[in-house]
């Protein structure tokens, strides 16, 4: 859970709670209990699509990691390539295959 959201559930939990305490008292400060009942459901959205959201990162992070991994290999094969060619050929057909560097 992000701490941005972490905090924001955190002292939305507590308004609430304070907010029922208060209205049950009789003091609702210009707040209904349809309001108070609207924000506690929405505090509820928010700690689901929170859950997924982590869940979700979880199982992207090692798939990410991955990717990565390949992408290093890539560049490196492709920097090994493009330095050969470059060696064997001419400026002027590079573009021939590919390699659109010029010196």
């Amino acid at each position: 859970m992000s701490k941005t959201i972490e905090l924001q559930i955190e002292k939305s939990r507590n308004l609430v709670e304070g907010l029922r305490k208060h209205l049950r008292q009789g003091v609702g400060g210009g707040v209904t209990e349809q309001e108070i009942n609207d924000m506690s459901a929405r505090l509820l959205e928010l700690q689901t699509a929170n859950s997924e959201c982590d869940r979700m990162r979880a199982e992207l992070s090692p798939k990410v990691k991955h990717m990565n991994a390949i992408l290093a290999e890539v560049k490196t094969a492709y920097g090994e390539k493009k330095k050969t060619l470059k060696g064997y050929y001419p400026q002027e057909q590079w573009a021939e295959y590919g390699v659109p560097d010029k010196r």
